[in-house]
């Protein structure tokens, strides 16, 4: 569909309902919260493989000239090393995280469906979705620097549109970055009283999982996500291509 289509479906949609979210997020959670983990899990593992990448000068050149490191000041070319690598490195950070993002919203429409599908965490890493996640990423950047100069206010606004993107990309092939923003903005501002105080609420919940041993949180952390899910369900629908998409790939990750 394309996003003409989706903006009308999302005009259609009667509004949010609060009660009916949360209560069904919560159920859904129950099933999903191991995948919910392991998402996290990955998430951390590739910002940590991706941050590690800034040290690798500093440990060749400890290998090649471990005088260099008698100095307290790093070497001369370092700084300027970091800086220009940097912005790459949270930009690749940012878009791994969309992409399993989207898998786990697969997962969350595997186990609310009931199908069949293996749950492939790593199902968008593909050409076409890293191409959407990177141009996403680099918008996502920009909002977010926009959001901070207005004394943070901004970000108060985007959080919810900006929580939209990956489900977006995960249930909207035909659309481009570019539409997927369009239409996360359009249902975000339509429910965005709703979905604002649904993630606060939840968010606060979750947290309540530091108080297993300070690790529960790593069980919990991704309760709010699970709304998001239920939000692009209820207020915009799954087209009948993608329940066949799904469906038609079922037998690729057996």
């Amino acid at each position: 569909m394309d996003f003409h289509g989706v903006e009308e479906k999302i005009k259609l949609r009667a509004p949010l309902d609060f009660g009916n979210l949360f209560s069904k997020t919560i159920e859904l959670f129950k099933l999903v919260w191991m995948q919910g983990f392991i998402t996290l899990l990955f998430n951390a593992l590739s910002a940590l493989v991706l941050l590690v990448i800034l040290y690798i000068p500093l440990i060749a050149l400890g290998l090649i000239d471990p005088v260099a490191f008698e100095s307290q000041d790093p070497p001369t070319m370092y700084p300027l090393f970091v800086m220009l690598l940097m912005p790459i490195i949270f930009l690749c950070i940012s878009a791994v995280s969309l992409l399993l993002m989207a898998g786990f919203y697969r997962v969350c429409k595997i186990k609310d469906e009931k199908l069949t599908a293996a749950e492939g965490h790593f199902f968008y890493f593909k050409k076409e979705y890293i191409r959407k996640a990177f141009i996403l990423s680099l918008i996502t950047i920009g909002l977010v620097i926009a959001g901070m100069l207005t004394c943070g206010f901004g970000l108060i606004y985007l959080g919810v549109p900006l929580a939209l993107f990956p489900v977006f990309l995960a249930f909207d092939e035909e659309l481009s970055a570019i539409e997927i923003v369009k239409a996360s903005f359009a249902l975000g501002n339509k429910n965005w009283l709703v979905l604002f105080g649904l993630l606060l609420v939840l968010g606060f919940i979750a947290q309540l999982g530091v108080l297993l041993c300070f690790v529960g949180i790593f069980f919990t952390a991704m309760l709010s996500r699970v709304s998001i899910y239920y939000a692009y369900k209820d207020g915009v629908g799954f087209t009948d291509k993608t329940e066949d998409r799904l469906k038609s790939l079922m037998s690729d990750f057996e």
